[in-house]
């Protein structure tokens, strides 16, 4: 049996399903959080450990006698935060180093690419085994559009005719489980996609399907979508971010379909539609 395995982020999106899937193997991984009363499903089943990456002292008592990192940065300060993390690991003797990273890092074409390639680049020069998973938009960002698929039967974005293969959160955590405890995947970068490339409309399509009635994608120009994700309280340099991410993605730069996931899973990536179906209470 593997060693400990260190989960950041725990509580988010993809290291939620990292840790409620390893969990489900057998494993008790142990968890760096900020908050551990949003850990509560995880008591009793993983040890938890008050902090964070930008804490030395917590990030040294989380690193002891550990052997494999799941690494997750999390919002503006992601590439220094993480860049901590990976030089306590090195310190604290981890062996492998799993990066959660984005589609193109190695390219550095996108803002949040050139945020992930160095911490990439560190890790690779860090002596540590390492693993980068590059996966792009996940399906569960259509939560953030909740509000007005309820209030309006629509949801708004600047992508215009522009396709993703936008992935389950479910399968980046079922690869990275399969990579943290399974031999054979140093040294290697994984991109992940969904089983289909979709624009706004398809997706809203298939919104349609699931909830028995109309939900519709609004093509909105850059500017629009700027104001309003600065007046959520969005940071500047994150919403700047966001919006090369979607320009990137009206171009029809994100549209690539790997088959990484089916040949690592040895089952076929899960569709937006099948994810619909399993969130649809959310959106009614």
């Amino acid at each position: 049996m593997a060693g400990t395995i260190l989960v950041t982020g725990a509580t988010g999106t993809i290291g939620g399903e990292v840790t409620r899937q390893l969990i489900a193997a057998g494993v008790r991984p142990r968890l760096l959080v900020r908050d551990p009363a949003k850990a509560r499903e995880f008591e009793g089943k993983a040890d938890i450990v008050k902090g964070d990456l930008g804490d030395p002292a917590s990030l040294e008592r989380a690193m002891k006698g550990v052997e494999k990192l799941f690494l997750v940065g999390s919002g503006v300060d992601g590439q220094v935060l993480e860049a901590k993390a990976v030089d306590a690991a090195k310190k604290a003797g981890v062996r492998h180093v799993v990066k959660l990273s984005v589609l193109g890092a190695e390219e550095e074409a996108i803002t949040f690419a050139r945020w992930h390639r160095p911490v990439e680049k560190q890790v690779e020069a860090s002596g540590l085994a390492w693993t980068h998973l590059r996966p792009i938009n996940f399906m569960s960002n259509m939560l953030g559009n909740i509000g007005s698929i309820k209030g309006q039967g629509a949801f708004y974005e600047p992508t215009g005719e522009g396709k993703t293969s936008v992935i389950d959160p479910a399968d980046v955590g079922a690869v990275a489980v399969k990579v943290l405890t399974e031999p054979g995947h140093e040294g290697k970068a994984y991109t992940l996609t969904g089983p289909e490339a979709l624009s706004g409309a398809e997706q809203a399509a298939a919104l349609t399907k699931v909830l028995g009635r109309e939900v519709k994608c609004v093509d909105v120009p850059p500017d629009a979508a700027k104001q309003a994700m600065a007046g959520s309280g969005m940071p500047p340099v994150y919403v700047d971010a966001l919006l090369d991410l979607l320009a990137a993605m009206k171009a029809g730069r994100t549209a690539r379909v790997t088959d990484t996931v089916p040949k690592l899973l040895g089952r076929k990536a899960g569709t937006f539609e099948d994810w619909a179906r399993r969130h649809a209470a959310a959106f009614k």
